[in-house]
């Protein structure tokens, strides 16, 4: 079984109503019905690593398999300076699939004719911005550069190798503290960033349903307050 198969397979578990029961925190999180809804598409690629090499040594995942990760930029209003997928808003009469490839184009410069749509994801709330968001899984059919194209919209474009996200030493619960309340997340620490919040979330979900998740301590804390006080 290699890993698109996987990705294919769980695509067709949920088409067939047969996926894992996504994780609960889901529930937690909605949009007001009284205001405008959003809707939005992040592209989630997968494929051959690059010239990178995974830093883990753990067999978790194939040695060659990574995922396409940006990092916003420190200037944005809106989530700035977390790690994301690329993506955005759906245009008016524009499928999901064609938003998140032209977002993720005009994000990372990407070719989008290498890019093999292996389905499409439920939509998941995102309520700041009150926002639905449908995740698209894609697959390298026809590997292209990446780079940040707006230094305005991101700081840094990468790929990681999903053997490092997967490596229980990487794998924390991330916790952000707003009007009093303390929130947590699964999170990952890779490439000197936290992968949390609504992409950690993702992230942490599809590898359950894949079945490619182990084992992690969900007892050890990040504060990301203080990480983005001592990345400053």
């Amino acid at each position: 079984m290699t890993a698109r198969q996987d990705l294919i397979d769980l695509v067709a578990a949920v088409e067939a109503g047969t996926a894992p029961s996504p994780d609960p925190r889901w529930r937690e999180l909605a949009v007001e019905p009284g205001e405008r809804v959003r809707r939005a598409a992040v592209l989630m690629l997968f494929g051959s690593l690059d010239d990178v090499p995974a830093a883990s040594v753990k067999l978790l995942a194939p040695a060659d398999l990574d995922v396409l990760l940006l990092q916003r930029a420190q200037t944005l209003d809106d989530h700035p300076g977390q790690v994301a997928f690329p993506g955005g808003g759906i245009d008016p009469g524009e499928s999901v699939t064609d938003a998140a490839l032209r977002e993720a184009e005009e994000e990372t410069g990407l070719d989008p004719a290498g890019v093999e749509v292996l389905g499409v994801m439920p939509e998941l709330a995102l309520p700041r911005g009150n926002f639905l968001v449908t995740p698209v899984l894609g697959w390298w059919a026809s590997q292209s550069p990446v780079r940040v194209v707006d230094y305005g919209e991101s700081s840094q474009v990468f790929r990681v190798p999903v053997r490092d996200l997967l490596d229980p030493d990487n794998r924390v619960m991330a916790t952000v503290t707003r009007a009093g309340q303390t929130f947590q997340s699964p999170a990952f620490t890779v490439n000197d960033v936290v992968v949390w919040g609504f992409t950690g979330m993702i992230l942490n979900q599809l590898f359950d349903q894949l079945g490619w998740a182990v084992p992690w301590d969900r007892a050890s804390l990040l504060s990301v307050d203080t990480w983005s006080r001592l990345d400053s």
